[in-house]
């Protein structure tokens, strides 16, 4: 039989998780599958390179198209987030308009040629594809039936999860699942969508690693995906699953909050409690992707963070939407995922200035979001930094974690009317917020709660969705008499390459 190649270009380079911090690039580059692949120790390999997918892709890679694809820093993390009413990027001078796509995304009037749109797509299927082809080199392989079964397991997951995001943003889109098909793929229906992922995670379950895994798809990011499915199953199917969330709630078992909250966004945040699956990252490894924190800060933040003044460039860009940090309560420790306030330099404790020689002075106030001061806007400040942080950061970058868990089942049982339930969940999280228990509660406190837990974590916009507040009025944005905006639209350029795809409703 003739070798099949597997190219860089669909193949990742494998990064082999066997321990927290130990990331190894194993780079399969024109591999024949004759020539690996022929026992599990290989085949371990090849599995793990599926998660080094997580980090997405950069403007190097011909799919790129010039557009950075990662999950944690532009485009796809700042398309989710600015989407919602919890964060924005102004335009500040001739800074951050990019083609207008960060002001579509305030007034929710993107359009299929958005670039962040684009990205989150891209970066799904990108995952998608790059899964189907290890599980077509798992099954080509030298293992018996059954050892096949176990390794494709968690890369079915895998893609499991990438499905809930496209399902999540998009809706309606194609299942791909053989390596091999050359046909253009059709839409499937956002039900179909949803099946097919509660299908695949129900049938992995068995075969997944048990107990605590770092980094790996195991069954407890099963069952936590598997949660999210159904919290959120009325929004995708038009029926509440409820019960189905707390059942699988039931079943995440071993982690516990951590004592202090910011514990779990350390640069060494890999022994936390809490964190139920993360993307490992070592700058000295060589991974990349990970750059959000400097994003955010001012391009000057450098001479509070640093004595020498040679921090890593920042970006001033990304920000809360005023009301965010006003909407904690003082005493509420979550509060300082947000920076407001005077930066003072570190060596010399006097003011830092701006390059206008105004005083860094953080403001929560945005007072012209399409000209807006550098300095205006709470910024993230969630995860640590150091002074000798390189561009790429080295916390891991958590994507579930067990406060969810008690906040989706805080959810679900008060939406199911057991009230005294949903506090005995609410009230864990706010004691180690160090805030008072709530005796009772409402569908406004609960949002709130959502918002301060997980601020700057990649759920508010489907939190918005799910409560029908994204729809409203906020800060800088007018009320939405149609809800099309629910998902995104598919965008043009696949739209081109693809003609049996159908758009998604209300857009052209």
């Amino acid at each position: 039989m003739k070798a099949r190649y597997i190219l860089s270009s669909l193949l990742l380079a494998g990064t082999v998780m066997t321990s927290c911090t130990d990331l190894k690039e194993h780079l399969y580059d024109k591999v024949s599958m004759n020539d690996y692949g022929k026992n599990e120790t290989e085949i371990s390999t090849i599995v793990g390179g599926a998660y080094a997918t997580l980090r997405g892709y950069g403007s190097g890679t011909p799919e790129g198209n010039g557009v950075n694809c990662y999950p944690t820093c532009e485009y796809v993390f700042f398309t989710s987030e600015c989407s919602s009413d919890e964060a924005c990027i102004p335009t500040r001078g001739t800074d951050w308009y990019d083609g207008g796509r960060y002001q579509q995304l305030q007034y929710h009037t993107w359009d299929a040629q958005n670039t962040g749109v684009l990205s989150i797509w891209r970066y799904n299927f990108t995952g998608v594809s790059k899964v189907n082809g290890i599980i077509y080199q798992v099954e080509k392989s030298e293992l018996g039936e059954e050892s096949k079964k176990i390794a494709e397991a968690e890369l079915r997951g895998l893609r499991a999860y990438y499905y809930y995001n496209l399902l999540d943003n998009f809706g309606n889109v194609p299942i791909t699942t053989d390596f091999t098909e050359s046909e253009l793929p059709k839409n499937s229906t956002r039900q179909e969508v949803f099946d097919f992922i509660e299908k695949e995670l129900k049938e992995v379950l068995p075969l997944l690693p048990a107990g605590i895994q770092y980094g790996r798809f195991t069954q407890n990011v099963a069952y936590t995906l598997l949660a999210r499915l159904y919290l959120n199953a009325e929004v995708y199917t038009g029926k509440a699953r409820w019960q189905d969330c707390l059942d699988a709630c039931d079943k995440v078992k071993g982690y516990s909050l951590t004592p202090a909250y910011k514990a779990s966004f350390a640069i060494e945040n890999q022994g936390s409690t809490e964190i139920i699956f993360a993307i490992p990252y070592d700058h000295k490894q060589g991974t990349v992707g990970n750059y959000l924190a400097s994003m955010t800060y001012h391009y000057n933040q450098k001479y509070a963070f640093d004595p020498a003044g040679v921090y890593q460039w920042c970006g001033n860009g990304i920000c809360a939407q005023p009301g965010v940090y006003s909407s904690f309560e003082e005493n509420d420790v979550r509060r300082s995922s947000l920076l407001i306030g005077q930066q003072y330099n570190v060596a010399t404790g006097a003011e830092v200035l701006m390059d206008n020689g105004e005083p860094l002075n953080y403001t929560e106030d945005i007072k012209n979001f399409e000209n807006a001061a550098q300095n205006e806007g709470a910024r993230l400040d969630k995860y640590e930094w150091g002074p000798t942080d390189a561009w790429e950061r080295d916390n891991d970058w958590v994507l579930m974690r067990y406060a969810e868990v008690l906040m989706m089942q805080a959810e679900a049982n008060y939406r199911l009317g057991y009230e005294q339930n949903a506090l005995s969940y609410i009230n864990q999280i706010r004691k180690r917020a160090g805030l008072p228990d709530l005796t009772t509660l409402t569908i406004d406190a609960l949002d709130k709660e959502w918002l301060h837990e997980f601020v700057f974590e990649g759920l508010r916009r489907t939190t918005n969705i799910r409560f029908g507040t994204f729809f409203d009025a906020w800060w800088n944005k007018p009320a939405e008499a149609d809800r099309h905006t629910g998902i995104f639209p598919i965008p043009e350029e696949e739209m081109e390459k693809n003609p049996n795809l159908v758009q998604n409703p209300g857009y052209k």
